[in-house]
């Protein structure tokens, strides 16, 4: 043990706990190498001892760091906050530190914050948000993901993506089926869509889930109104002012997120169109405030906590041979945003 007023070392935790200083290191840092029994009693002994890992010396002794780079489409959507909010729970239990980039759905930003993430040695990359629908989009990224995993780095991706890495696939066609059928079952069959840009595959698959409901009912799909805008509240708003202009017979709208969704609402009310009354709005994935909205907003709940959790967990695994792929699940959430069609 230490002496009073000493600096506090690794090797104090690795003696204290009966081990070597290579597994008290690797127990710390979360690699593999380490039972869980082992690992959960050096990160026991080190909290009660007060150790704090310096993740800068490990870098500087030529290493990867202990840093988790999480790439994320929109910082100030709570969609992304709430993944972020699970990947830190995870890292924070295996003594790792997550650091954000902001890619704004743009693949050539993207590309340049995977570049100075590998560049500040990163260990692990997450990417969180929707793959692009041409494969050549993600080409250069596709080749730099792959040389850092031969070089030992970890991946893995929140959404379809054409990186050729582990995944975390949000169930977003069997999603937005549901919801469409919800719309369908209250009687709305004049719908339109605010949707995202038409490149993303999360916007892609979202929509095929519209259209599977609408073929199950026989409907026509060259009726169905789709606005593509922005991905954002914004976007969502633009959206809404051009469905009122040019489909002033529309019943209900699906917004393909929640982002959306809020524009929406915020547009519905500023012309004093009450929703569900004359309206019925719903949304994609059930964020933190979707409850609180007024109305409160019918929409598909992920598990975007957990998808954060899973994201990280399956980058700390060791590399399979292929990709592995883990879908989410989902749930219809019904709230005061929808209602009976009346037309």
């Amino acid at each position: 043990m230490p002496k009073r007023g000493s600096t506090l070392r690794l090797i104090d935790v690795a003696e204290r706990a009966g081990v070597s200083l290579a597994t008290a290191s690797r127990a710390l840092s979360g690699r593999d190498g380490v039972s869980e029994e082992v690992a959960s009693r050096v990160r026991k002994i080190s909290q009660e001892l007060g150790y704090v890992a310096n993740p800068y010396a490990r870098t500087l002794a030529g290493g990867a760091s202990s840093t988790v780079g999480l790439i994320v489409h929109q910082i100030d959507d709570p969609y992304f906050s709430e993944i972020a909010s699970g990947v830190v729970e995870v890292a924070a239990e295996k003594g790792l530190l997550v650091q954000i980039s902001h890619s704004g759905r743009d693949p050539d930003y993207e590309l340049r914050q995977l570049r100075h993430l590998i560049a500040q040695r990163v260990r692990i990359i997450l990417i969180a948000g929707s793959g692009y629908s041409d494969p050549d989009v993600e080409a250069e990224v596709r080749a730099e993901l792959s040389a850092f995993q031969r070089l030992g780095g970890r991946v893995a991706v929140i959404g379809r993506h054409a990186l050729g890495v582990d995944a975390v696939l949000p169930d977003n066609e069997a999603g937005s089926r549901a919801l469409t059928t919800h719309l369908l079952d209250l009687g709305h069959r004049r719908i339109a869509v605010a949707a995202g840009t038409p490149q993303l595959t999360t916007v892609i698959d979202r929509l095929a889930g519209v259209s599977s409901a609408l073929r199950e009912r026989g409907l026509p799909l060259d009726d169905l109104p789709v606005v593509h805008s922005d991905f954002t509240r914004d976007g969502g708003r633009a959206a809404t002012e051009e469905i009122l202009r040019d489909h002033p017979e529309t019943t209900a709208i699906i917004a393909l997120n929640d982002a959306m969704a809020m524009g929406v609402l915020s547009t519905l009310r500023a012309h004093d169109i009450p929703v569900p009354e004359r309206m019925s709005v719903v949304g994609f994935s059930d964020v933190s405030v979707a409850a609180d909205l007024a109305p409160s907003l019918t929409t598909v709940r992920l598990p975007m906590t957990d998808m954060g959790r899973m994201a990280l967990t399956l980058a700390l695994k060791l590399r399979s041979t292929r990709p592995r792929r883990r879908p989410t699940g989902y749930t219809l959430v019904v709230r005061d945003s929808t209602g009976p069609s009346h037309r």
